[in-house]
């Protein structure tokens, strides 16, 4: 029956390996889990799952392995364990509408005319208080009322169930997902190197130990100053025209980028680079800071992330004068190779969808000064341009 789970596990995307598959049988073996299923369900996905960005793929490949199960009699005796019949329960009725209703014994009676019931059905059901539909008080089926029963399909109301099928709790961490704070930390956090910087206000523990040791058991206590991300980086914003569809995107990401990097300054730029950028959008033409500044003020170990949609005429980018709020002396060009030139590490991440980068002949200009460097705004472009930035 688990090579069946392992088969539908691969044929819905989730990079399960041999030797992951062994260890959950190894895990079996040692009983870690016995007869429940949502013990099951979490015990496989921790063993068998490397990265939360696949846990809706595994949602989706253990439900369909479920439902799979060539026949109830299999699944009941794998799956279904005593303990699931409640005792008790929130009452929903009063108790003379609950001292109606047909209870069972034990989980075995149950089971059994569950399966008599799914032999002796022949259409859809709705109401009463034998077969197995929607509504009405038999133990089978589901919107109905039973103190103990099976849901079959469909959406409970009562809560009520011995076992929810099908049931899914988190939300789809797909690598071409739409974005959100947490799964773009998560892209973030390839770009990391810890370094203890600050005030020594952390106990070390192992140091402490081996100190009181070397001092004839007197204690000596060792403080070390907090790990930190020590990447330093440099992010600039596009803002303004086309990129106002995306604001909530880079908003998510400006969110996540400030609280996984602690040295991060950025800055807003307009379509393109020129000879200045700017901190306050309401005060960009009355406050702005001065590209060359910024090249001799940061130095050459930040990383460097320019974000915007890469769409404006190419005459923005490739000529003087091309800009079209002020007149540039110089290109958008000559400037980005100055930055290009400056930093080792440089991307541009692209909120719209890489399907679309072929139509827009300024993002195909982009994309070749970057050297191939332009990311799509997924997780996956994330993580991309995160291994991009940490060699």
């Amino acid at each position: 029956m688990l090579l069946n789970l392992f088969d539908t596990l691969r044929r819905y995307g989730v990079p399960v390996t041999i030797g992951e598959f062994l260890d959950l049988l190894q895990a079996l073996d040692k009983n870690l889990v016995f007869a429940e299923q949502e013990k099951f369900y979490h015990m496989s996905r921790m063993i068998l799952v490397k990265d939360e960005k696949h846990f809706d793929k595994f949602d989706r490949a253990i439900n369909a392995f479920f439902n799979g199960l060539e026949s109830m009699d299999g699944m009941l005796e794998a799956l279904i364990p005593d303990d699931w019949v409640r005792d008790a329960f929130q009452k929903e009725l009063s108790q003379e509408e609950l001292d109606k209703l047909q209870s069972f014994d034990n989980l075995e009676e149950l089971i059994e005319q569950f399966k008599e019931r799914l032999a002796e059905q022949e259409e859809r059901h709705e109401g009463g208080n034998k077969w197995i539909g929607t509504g009405g008080t038999s133990p089978f089926g589901n919107n109905g009322f039973h103190p103990e029963g099976i849901r079959v399909g469909g959406e409970g109301k009562q809560n009520k169930a011995v076992k929810v099928w099908e049931k899914r709790d988190y939300k789809n961490l797909d690598g071409d997902s739409a974005l959100g704070t947490r799964n773009i930390q998560l892209a973030l956090r390839r770009l990391r190197k810890f370094a203890r910087t600050g005030a020594e206000d952390l106990l070390d523990l192992d140091d402490t130990i081996s100190s009181t040791a070397r001092n004839a058991g007197l204690l000596d206590i060792k403080m070390v100053p907090e790990r930190h991300n020590a990447v330093k980086v440099l992010i600039f914003f596009d803002i303004g025209g086309s990129m106002d569809y995306h604001v909530a995107a880079c908003e998510q990401l400006f969110s996540a980028v400030r609280s996984e990097f602690k040295h991060l300054e950025f800055f807003y730029f307009h379509n393109f680079i020129y000879e200045s950028v700017w901190k306050d959008n309401r005060r960009r033409m009355n406050e702005s800071t001065s590209t060359v500044d910024i090249l001799n003020k940061y130095a050459h170990d930040y990383k460097v992330i320019f974000v915007g949609d890469a769409a404006m005429s190419p005459y923005e980018i490739m000529s003087d004068g091309g800009s079209v709020e002020h007149w540039n002396k110089e290109s958008g060009e000559v400037w980005m190779r100055r930055v290009l030139a400056n930093y080792p590490q440089v991307a541009w991440i692209n909120p719209v969808a890489q399907s679309e980068w072929q139509y827009s002949q300024s993002t195909r200009i982009i994309d070749d000064l970057f050297e191939g460097n332009m990311f799509p705004m997924t997780v996956n472009g994330l993580e991309a341009c995160m291994a991009h930035l940490a060699r």
